[in-house]
């Protein structure tokens, strides 16, 4: 990878004008709409325009842009299909792999964290790299034992300006419920601050990774989770795995691949809390593959969270008083845990709706998560004229349940992408402490 970007006046004051710039054009487009302009074209425009100029000024962002584009992806289902096009082009964009980083800095680094003796320790290192994200890139070698191993190596820099770019991009959050309907990017992004520092030293990641290997082991039928060899603030060395990723399965996979891979993934993020009291906190499709066996393969565990006593009992008991239609005990269940603002009402059914992305998926034994069901939701969410749209004031996500909600809202994202057919409900009754009470 190149030099991390300095951040110059004028990229600033070109960050500065994109606000400034897209509600101009929103607010010309809503002139146009009250002069008898077709809406849904006027639509359509305002959201090309709205995309082309915003992503395009965020890629120069670098690892932050790349960061939360891998956040956005697992929503990417809940784009309406009239504006899809210069949606999905611009989070493949947000999502496109950065430069490589020079041979010799890649050596530094290793030099830096594993001491110059690493090179007696690997057989054999491919300096041209097999992946790069937003901090850092992935070279394939063999450890001296023989085993292939995936050598991930963090760019020089790559702290302060991941840090630098997420803060900038807290001041678009407004703005980017125009690209994404339905999405509490605001919580995306704090949830991805908060998480930073734990991502940025592998040392974390590595003790993670740890967990979820030795608590799934090596002969389970549902996951794999490869082996850590090494790991030291900046460079992890973990067993190579391979497979298929969840993105290849959704662009071209078979009926059965979809399936399966939605299956085993909604099973991976509710089964974790109790088998390793850790969840995965990064589900994107980049981040799961199928292998040839059948097993999900989860790589990437820089962002988790601890859950020593595995999800909490009350949000099991917030779906099952939803689905039983108990609302005056939900009602207070849900006050108790700080999800009702004080001193605000909310309705049985704008509870309900509020909740429908959990609560769907268990009225049938077998529920198909489709594109259309979450467009459907997301249209719910940024109507005016519905209820999702006051309750959204009248609710609040409790911190604690901040990145337990964006998983499992990311996964069901992704299964929607998958066009998966899943056994969410039986998966919930054993795994979902609270549910089945």
């Amino acid at each position: 990878m190149p030099d991390i970007p300095r951040r110059s006046s004028a990229r600033t004051a070109k960050l500065a004008s994109i606000p400034l710039g897209i509600a101009g054009r929103a607010a010309m487009g809503f002139g146009r709409k009250i002069a008898g302009g077709d809406r849904d074209e006027i639509d359509a425009q305002l959201a090309a325009k709205a995309a082309e100029q915003m992503f395009s000024v965020l890629g120069e962002l670098k690892g932050g842009a790349m960061k939360l584009g891998q956040a956005l992806s697992v929503f990417e289902a809940a784009v309406p299909e009239e504006f899809a096009e210069p949606y999905r082009e611009a989070l493949t964009k947000l999502q496109a792999e950065a430069p490589p980083m020079p041979v010799k800095r890649v050596h530094a680094v290793l030099d830096q964290q594993l001491g110059t003796g690493w090179r007696q320790r690997v057989r054999e290192f491919d300096d041209t790299p097999t992946a790069s994200a937003s901090i850092g890139q992935v070279h394939r070698a063999v450890w001296s034992d023989g085993r292939d191993v995936a050598v991930k190596v963090q760019y020089p820099g790559a702290d302060v300006a991941l840090r630098s770019d997420l803060k900038t991009l807290q001041r678009f959050v407004g703005i980017f419920a125009t690209v994404m309907p339905g999405t509490d990017i605001k919580s995306v992004l704090d949830e991805l601050s908060a998480r930073t520092e734990e991502e940025l030293d592998y040392r974390i990641e590595g003790s993670n990774q740890r967990a979820f290997a030795t608590a799934i082991g090596d002969d389970d039928e549902n996951f794999a989770v490869p082996r850590v060899v090494a790991s030291s603030p900046k460079v992890m060395i973990s067993e190579w795995m391979t497979g298929t990723p969840l993105s290849a399965i959704i662009a071209k996979g078979t009926v059965e691949e979809r399936n399966t891979a939605g299956g085993r993934l909604a099973l991976f993020q509710f089964a974790s809390p109790a088998r390793v009291k850790i969840l995965h906190g990064d589900p994107h499709p980049g981040n799961f593959m199928l292998l040839p066996d059948g097993r999900l393969g989860a790589i990437d565990f820089g962002a988790a969270l601890a859950l020593p006593n595995g999800l909490p009992r009350e949000l099991g008991a917030m779906v099952r008083l939803a689905r039983e239609e108990k609302f005056d005990e939900l009602t207070e269940l849900l006050r108790e845990q700080n999800f009702i603002i004080a001193g605000r009402d909310v309705s049985d059914k704008e509870i309900a709706d509020y909740l429908r992305p959990i609560t769907d998926p268990i009225k049938m034994e077998s529920f198909h998560f489709t594109r259309a069901w979450m467009q459907g939701m997301a249209s719910n969410a940024t109507d005016f004229t519905t209820t999702q749209f006051k309750t959204a004031r009248s609710l609040n996500l409790p911190p604690q349940y901040a990145m337990i909600f964006r998983v499992l809202l990311g996964t069901v994202g992704i299964c929607a992408q998958l066009d998966a057919y899943a056994p969410y409900r039986s998966i919930l009754e054993e795994w979902l402490p609270g549910f089945t009470e």
